[in-house]
């Protein structure tokens, strides 16, 4: 049958009205984030092998631990770095940030090994030709104790991410912190280090089942300088329990968001391949990606 441009067009408006009022309109998601994986969540932590995961599971790349808390981060050494360079060559997978995990275990504000460790974390970021560095502040270096803040150790942290901030910026790279501070007192943290090299990594089941802050609320607080994103829940699959997701994808797309979207997800049935695959294919769903 042919089609004149007229009738093709009043088709297509038609198809997608009908498609909107059986679905709704998050049916029509805005934004097509690439999808990672942290090498811890796999158990690969600072292994290659997490690649070669990531590549099973239908994903785009892998979240690389930088080191494990050792006087040097162990990716500064070259053959540790060409194994991860040779594995994505192999796979096709890239480096989609890097992550200082261990700084929960050796504080950025406490251990005087921590602006070493940024220093070499960024050089191997740029060597992984990846844009980000998740910096954590959980455990041991918490930034909060109870409800209060730990003003001491907020001052060091912002001095210490002002020194390395104009290394990241010349190398191109974002350093996103991630804790379990809101959205507004992250924003004065990073009004005070002044560059905008520095960004929050947020994480929306530590924020908001464990914080008990309201997700969507915060993401479109932080807009633009919301870097990168983990999604898990618990011990659960993504799309059960507590987290409503569609308004977490809504939010998301209210501010833009173009990063990547990183899975720390567990593994439910502890059939781990198939276990991060099904929450792979719903994170596609959700953003219209499947």
């Amino acid at each position: 049958m042919n089609f004149s441009r007229r009738q093709f067009l009043s088709a297509s408006s038609a198809a997608f009205l009908s498609a909107v009022a059986l679905e709704g309109p998050s049916a029509f998601a805005a934004i097509k984030p690439k999808l990672g994986v942290c090498d811890w969540s796999v158990g690969y932590r600072g292994d290659p092998a997490a690649l070669e995961f990531a590549k099973k599971i239908g994903i785009n790349g892998v979240q690389v631990s930088t080191g494990s808390g050792k006087d040097d981060c162990e990716l500064t050494d070259p053959a540790v770095l060409q194994q991860y360079k040779d594995a994505m060559a192999k796979t096709g997978m890239v480096a989609c940030s890097t992550a200082m995990g261990f700084l929960n275990s050796y504080p950025l504000a406490t251990d005087p090994r921590g602006p070493k460790w940024l220093e070499q974390s960024i050089d191997i970021t740029k060597q992984l030709d990846a844009k980000l560095i998740l910096l954590a502040f959980f455990g041991d270096g918490d930034l909060k104790k109870g409800d209060v803040l730990k003003e001491k150790e907020i001052d060091v942290v912002v001095q210490r991410i002002k020194d390395a901030a104009p290394r990241a910026e010349k190398a191109g790279i974002i350093l996103g912190l991630e804790n379990m501070l809101s959205a507004k007192d992250n924003l004065a943290i990073l009004d005070r280090i002044k560059s905008d090299a520095v960004q929050i990594y947020y994480d929306i089941y530590n924020t908001n089942i464990s914080a008990g802050y309201d997700s969507p609320a915060e993401i479109r607080m932080m807009k633009d300088r919301m870097c990168q994103v983990h999604f898990k829940n618990g011990k659960e699959f993504l799309g059960k329990g507590e987290l409503d997701m569609n308004k977490i994808r809504d939010a998301m797309n209210d501010i833009d968001y173009k990063g990547w979207v990183v899975l720390e997800t567990s593994t439910p049935t502890k059939d781990k391949e198939a276990d991060f695959k099904t929450n792979a294919e719903f994170t596609k769903t959700l953003f219209g990606m499947a």
